[in-house]
């Protein structure tokens, strides 16, 4: 996914990933890369840890490292748990959604013999229309 793309669930995947195991905001990084968001921009995420610290979502604290300078650390908090929760709700509903849309375009593209997006063009529209696999599902 593109940073733009992962810009809008960097929280409720930031709150996943804090729920699974506190960090700091490299390590968060790196987590998010292997969860498939390898394009969040750094300083995307770090605004995005702030906001949810200032929501109150997040408590963090320093942490000493011992390869380097302290390194402020994020935990999840009991609110931060209930917007996580809110939040897989909202995914569930949005998940629904999408698998009716991919279930859509299968029933349509070129997969399922519908025409080249090349024969859909204004002038071959009463075709489009007409045609059995182009109609509404029901």
């Amino acid at each position: 996914m593109s940073g733009s793309d992962v810009r809008g669930l960097l929280a409720p995947f930031l709150l996943l990933l804090i729920c699974e195991r506190p960090g700091h905001g490299y390590d968060l990084i790196e987590r998010l890369a292997r969860l498939g968001a390898s394009d969040a921009e750094p300083g995307q995420v770090y605004r995005a840890l702030r906001s949810l610290e200032r929501a109150g979502h997040l408590a963090s604290d320093w942490v000493a490292s011992e390869a380097g300078p302290a390194r402020r650390r994020y935990e999840l908090t009991t609110g931060g748990m209930a917007e996580l929760q809110a939040w897989m709700r909202r995914l569930t509903e949005v998940r629904g959604l999408l698998e009716t849309c991919l279930d859509r375009w299968t029933r349509i593209s070129g997969e399922a013999g519908g025409p080249e997006l090349s024969e859909r063009s204004p002038a071959g529209r009463e075709e489009w229309e007409e045609a059995s696999w182009a109609r509404p599902l029901t």
